[in-house]
């Protein structure tokens, strides 16, 4: 935890603080300037209402693409079990478009209840406290409780001028956290010091955020940021947004943003748990993000239009060649591969670039640098059966020291 301490030492930090202000009603912010945003599909939260005749809206966290997600302060009566001061409630949208991610995050929040186990593993993902409906304007929403969460780790990692986490704070994290669809901005920080709530109360009490009324009936509020801890109350990071999780052995259909997608999404082929493991590689999907600052895969044409061909290519060229029965697995991979499990490079004989893993790494030397590139190479396998558990990369000499 005292890793923390160092990066914020090491940055500068500034609280934006907004004058009240009513803005000009043709001015886009906030969630209307989302491409599809329709003000009729959000419900029109103001800050001082009480939601459910529980929540009273303290301030907006931000908005997603279906949802607006609010601090609140939990009113109900203290003696009834109600342990929680403040929440983060999240207000979806009517739109049906989300239903089915909405319909997947709900499934894994029932699933991980059902199973009432105290693995330790469950303090790493956002607890659900529960679920309500508020009925608006044009429709029925659908309002799920969590615990409020700080910023994520791509927020922290731009903290530091060189983008970049350092060693120890990379392993603490990798450490506290191994959804098909595990990136930076899915991580967040649990908030360990509760004065940055009532802070923020106070901050949006005294210095009301920006807004703008939209035909005297809906008001749209500009986000307002915690402020950072004070010296090490940092949180844990914990695993959050499971509208992309799947519940089961092997599945089939596109997953993973399209630049961090393992071998098996790309070609087609069912997949199963172990996809995460390559998305663990590439943190961890994007550890090359956090310590390196910069995308292990290009997979861009000369052009710089998304190509999957050239995605295969860089894999060969940090992987080497898949084993023949692999490359024979389906019509979709004997289109870079032929008989003889060679690569083709597709009907655009799309060269295997120069590359290898070790040149990439900048930070590390030595035995740490070999004892890391065991470790990733570990997780970037061709067949997903020969990638390393969760358990045994915990287990990893490289990740010996992490806290």
């Amino acid at each position: 935890m005292g890793y923390y301490k160092e990066l914020i030492n090491a940055v500068s930090y500034t609280v934006f603080r907004f004058q009240s202000t009513k803005m000009n009603p043709s001015e886009l912010f906030e969630e209307a300037r989302l491409p599809w945003y329709g003000h009729d599909q959000f419900y029109p939260a103001r800050i001082g209402e009480v939601l459910d005749s529980s929540f009273k809206v303290v301030g907006k966290l931000g908005y997603g693409a279906y949802s607006t997600v609010w601090l609140c302060r939990d009113i109900r009566d203290r003696n009834a079990g109600f342990v929680a001061s403040y929440v983060a409630v999240k207000i979806c949208t009517i739109d049906a478009e989300q239903s089915t991610q909405l319909s997947r995050e709900l499934s894994f929040y029932e699933h991980v209840s059902s199973m009432e186990s105290q693995h330790c593993g469950q303090a790493y993902i956002r607890g659900l406290y529960g679920e309500f409906e508020l009925n608006g304007p044009t429709g029925k929403h659908l309002c799920l409780v969590h615990p409020p969460m700080h910023m994520t780790i791509r927020q922290l990692q731009y903290q530091n001028s060189a983008h970049k986490l350092n060693v120890p704070l990379l392993k603490w994290t990798l450490a506290n956290v191994v959804h098909t669809d595990i990136n930076p901005a899915n991580i967040m920080l649990t908030v360990a010091d509760e004065t940055i709530l009532e802070d923020f109360e106070k901050d949006e009490a005294e210095n009301p955020s920006p807004f703008k009324v939209i035909d005297d009936t809906r008001t749209i509020y500009r986000s307002r940021k915690f402020r950072l801890p004070t010296g090490a109350l940092w949180g844990q990071p914990v695993l959050c947004d499971f509208g992309e999780a799947r519940i089961g052995g092997s599945h089939s259909g596109l997953i993973q943003p399209e630049l961090y997608r393992a071998p098996e999404i790309l070609f087609e082929m069912e997949w199963g748990s172990k996809v995460d493991i390559w998305s663990v590689a590439t943190l961890i999907n994007q550890v090359w993000d956090l310590f390196e600052n910069q995308h292990l895969f290009d997979a861009c044409d000369n052009d710089g239009k998304p190509s999957r061909t050239h995605h295969v290519s860089e894999m060969v060229g940090y992987l080497g060649m898949p084993p023949l029965q692999y490359t024979q697995s389906n019509d979709i991979i004997k289109k870079v591969f032929n008989e003889q499990g060679n690569w083709t490079g597709g009907s655009k004989m799309v060269p295997i670039p120069n590359i290898s893993l070790g040149e990439r790494i900048s930070v590390l030397k030595g035995e740490d640098k070999e004892l890391y590139l065991n470790f990733i190479r570990s997780m970037l396998r061709w067949q997903p059966e020969d990638r390393k558990s969760a358990t045994e990369l915990l287990k990893h000499p490289w990740m010996a020291d992490a806290k």
